[in-house]
């Protein structure tokens, strides 16, 4: 009889510890996975950052050439205020959307201005602006990855019930609006 007793305390020893072990395993993968999330975002608002440091050089040399082209050079000016004030993640995809939009509408302006095109600072500032809209756009798509991977792992079985116990919710993707996604029409 004493065998049997330890038998039964041994299976259910082991099955303590195999229940603890995949409570342990599944916490830690989505807690892994939010970091990354957080580390993810960190360098997408790090290249928001930057093409929001660059947007006044960029203003005021087209300021020069576009005086009339005031209506663009205020929402991109409110854009950049809204994307400075957004404090959660939603708030600043949302106010990145907006200075995208304006962004768009000022290089539509810009073909119409060929002494402006030609202009050595502006030329600087727009190849600076190129280049920090495509580190977006990778750090944007690497984001989206990790938070693709942490939502399926958290809407899956035993995920799904694992971050029900443990409180965690959805991250957002970071998309372009469909309507945003069309060529901006400029009229005179």
């Amino acid at each position: 009889m004493k065998k049997g007793v330890w038998i039964t305390i041994g299976v259910i020893l082991l099955l303590v510890i195999a229940i603890g072990g995949m409570f342990i395993s599944n916490y830690n993968n989505i807690v892994t996975l939010k970091e990354q999330i957080g580390a993810a975002w960190a360098q997408v608002d790090n290249q928001l950052k930057r093409r929001n440091d660059l947007i006044p050089n960029l203003v005021n040399t087209v300021k020069g050439f576009s005086i009339h082209e005031k209506e663009i050079l205020e929402n991109i000016a409110n854009a950049r205020a809204k994307m400075a004030g957004a404090g959660s993640i939603p708030d600043r995809i949302d106010a990145s959307r907006q200075m995208d939009s304006a962004l768009g509408r000022l290089l539509v302006v810009v073909e119409n201005y060929p002494n402006l095109k030609a202009n050595e600072s502006f030329q600087r500032l727009m190849d600076e602006l190129a280049g920090t809209e495509n580190r977006i756009s990778v750090e944007r798509m690497r984001y989206n990855q990790v938070v693709q991977e942490y939502n399926t792992l958290i809407k899956r079985f035993p995920g799904r019930f694992f971050a029900g116990i443990y409180g965690f919710e959805p991250a957002t993707y970071y998309e372009v609006p469909e309507k945003e996604r069309a060529v901006p029409k400029v009229e005179f």
